[in-house]
């Protein structure tokens, strides 16, 4: 699939599947915007970009900050002009049954996963209006579909992506913009070995027990369904979930 002369902004692009999204898209020819928090893992990544063939840009965005998205999205539009394709990738959790966490914990897991995509969203499309053209790919989870134990709140932030994303598929296609979700299940990521490392490793287990695949998702299986939902491949695919999980979830 070739991206070039395409723009594409992906958030949580320092590690895990934003890294490898953010690769992908430098394979096809993409100048890429490496949005994270993480300010030198996303100029390491935006560094690989150029090596990869493509134009790396690495961008300091906290995406739990309106202000920092709407910066990172002035300084992509400042060095690029437009924004062809956002990614939405930054996300975060962790293993804790509902009764123990703490509204404190609530405001992390939804600001994170769930108000940074309506922040980039909400900077991203009017540009994309302007230019009667765009492609949004949202990454949700497994846990958005189904539920997840021990991830109620995650689950229900990344169930509010999937609607999210059909509403604004429907509000926008008029412009001529398509809005998609990939939803993976477990992945072979930092955030999972982080995940695993406080006493999780049953649990993991169990899950990849339960896999018809049995095994994790490579971040790069991800990414290739992040890049055809944003290519011309999937041209009149808009307001769709694609589930990257080995069977888990057959729904």
């Amino acid at each position: 699939m070739t991206f070039r002369d395409s723009v594409v902004l992906v958030t949580g692009g320092a590690s895990g599947i934003g890294r490898a999204v953010c690769l992908a898209f430098a394979a096809g020819g993409a100048s890429v915007a490496v949005a994270d928090i993480n300010a030198a893992g996303a100029d390491a990544v935006a560094g690989a970009v150029t090596e990869a063939g493509g134009g790396g840009l690495g961008v300091t965005m906290d995406v739990t900050s309106r202000a920092s998205v709407a910066g990172g999205v002035e300084r992509v539009l400042a060095r690029w002009g437009r924004i062809d394709v956002l990614a939405n990738v930054a996300g975060w959790d962790r293993i804790t049954p509902f009764v123990d966490t703490t509204e404190a914990f609530w405001d992390t897991v939804i600001a994170i996963n769930f108000r940074g995509i309506l922040a980039t969203c909400h900077a991203v499309l009017p540009h994309m209006i302007e230019r009667k053209r765009g492609v949004i790919v949202n990454v949700a989870s497994e846990a958005g579909r189904a539920g997840s134990s021990g991830e109620a709140v995650y689950s229900g932030a990344k169930g509010a992506v999937i609607a999210f994303s059909k509403a604004i598929a429907r509000e926008v296609a008029r412009h001529g913009i398509r809005v998609n979700v990939v939803a993976p299940g477990l992945t072979d990521t930092p955030l999972l070995a982080a995940i695993v490392a406080e006493g999780n490793e049953k649990l993991v287990s169990a899950i990849v027990k339960a896999t018809p695949l049995r095994r994790l998702a490579a971040p790069e299986e991800v990414a290739d369904a992040v890049l055809f939902l944003a290519s011309e491949k999937a041209s009149f695919v808009t307001g769709q979930t694609l589930s990257i999980g080995g069977g888990l979830t057959m729904i």
